[in-house]
């Protein structure tokens, strides 16, 4: 019971991001990329470890944006200039030009070598389909409908060959469901597809939204575990599940990924006892409210710090 996990995403470090942004502009060998890349995985694979995490993350050291990284790896896509996501960050939105053709297993070989990193379980992480279809400009498709549920076949075959190389969760990241309540059917259909006949653990992580008109739909999801922020808003979305019954397992984000702040083991503590007041011990999972990329190394680990001592004292004040 109480699981430690990391949503997805951790920093880059400086020589990373300084490498990735060369390579960008050819002053880089890809070679010499995926090795820098590969020692910073490595080097956040062994953090976590130290930390004391149940269920390890890769850190998508080798990714930049979450829909460009798998529209660049696909047939049918083709890049836009540069939009605005959020802030002062920047992706190029992909557009739809052809039919979606997957070449190859996109993220397989990065999850084996997290894996052969550990003898703890590897998230395989994939961005969900209703999110890439979303978040990209179509082209092709004749509606948005025939976009997702394409894309949807596409992620189902990465998602089948990640259970094959032996990933026992896989989490589908899917940040735009929470933005457009009136295509809630439509993202549980493509999710849907997604996800039947896996074996493995399913979790889908959705970000800030508005959950409160969301949660009836919740238990509709087809996946195991949903992964929630709790901690940006002051635990409040635990007034809506007492009133919902939830069935699937619950990932608790109980650390703010958007401060700069480290919250203190007690702080989590008192978090954590007020979700087991809703939720039952054996359907939580504890991690950060969403990836931790966007903050510095040294935050990153004092969050995640935090999350497992925290998580370690409810444990044993149950246990006992």
């Amino acid at each position: 019971m109480l699981l430690t996990t990391s949503v997805g995403s951790l920093p880059k470090p400086d020589y990373l991001v300084k490498a990735r942004s060369q390579a960008r502009k050819g002053g880089v060998d890809p070679a010499e990329l995926k090795r820098l890349e590969e020692q910073s995985t490595r080097d956040w694979v062994a953090r976590q470890e130290e930390l004391g995490l149940d269920i390890l993350v890769d850190g998508e050291q080798y990714r930049g944006d979450m829909v460009a990284y798998f529209a660049e790896q696909l047939d049918g896509f083709k890049p836009s200039r540069l939009v605005r996501s959020y802030g002062n960050r920047y992706y190029r939105k992909p557009i739809i030009v052809s039919k979606i053709r997957r070449r190859q297993p996109i993220t397989v070989d990065w999850w084996r070598f997290a894996q052969a990193l550990t003898t703890r379980p590897v998230k395989g992480m994939l961005t969900g389909p209703y999110t890439i279809m979303d978040w990209s400009f179509n082209e092709y498709y004749p509606s948005r409908r025939a976009t997702a549920l394409a894309v949807a076949e596409i992620i189902h075959g990465e998602a089948r060959d990640l259970e094959r190389a032996g990933a026992q969760y896989i989490q589908i990241d899917e940040p735009a469901i929470s933005t457009r309540l009136d295509e809630i059917e439509l993202a549980i259909e493509a999710l849907g597809v997604v996800t039947k006949g896996l074996r493995a653990k399913t979790i889908t992580h959705i970000c800030y939204g508005n959950f409160q008109a969301l949660s009836p739909k919740l238990n509709a999801l087809p996946v195991d575990q949903i992964d929630l922020e709790f901690a940006n808003r002051k635990f409040e979305l635990l007034e809506a599940f007492k009133h919902l019954r939830l069935r699937k397992e619950v990932g608790l984000g109980v650390v703010d990924v958007h401060s700069h702040r480290i919250e203190s083991r007690e702080e989590v503590v008192a978090n954590l006892k007020k979700a087991l007041k809703v939720f039952k011990p054996e359907q939580i999972y504890v991690d950060p409210d969403c990836g931790l990329k966007t903050r510095t190394p040294e935050e990153a680990l004092g969050k995640l710090r935090a999350v497992v001592e925290a998580t370690r004292a409810v444990r044993e004040e149950l246990l006992n």
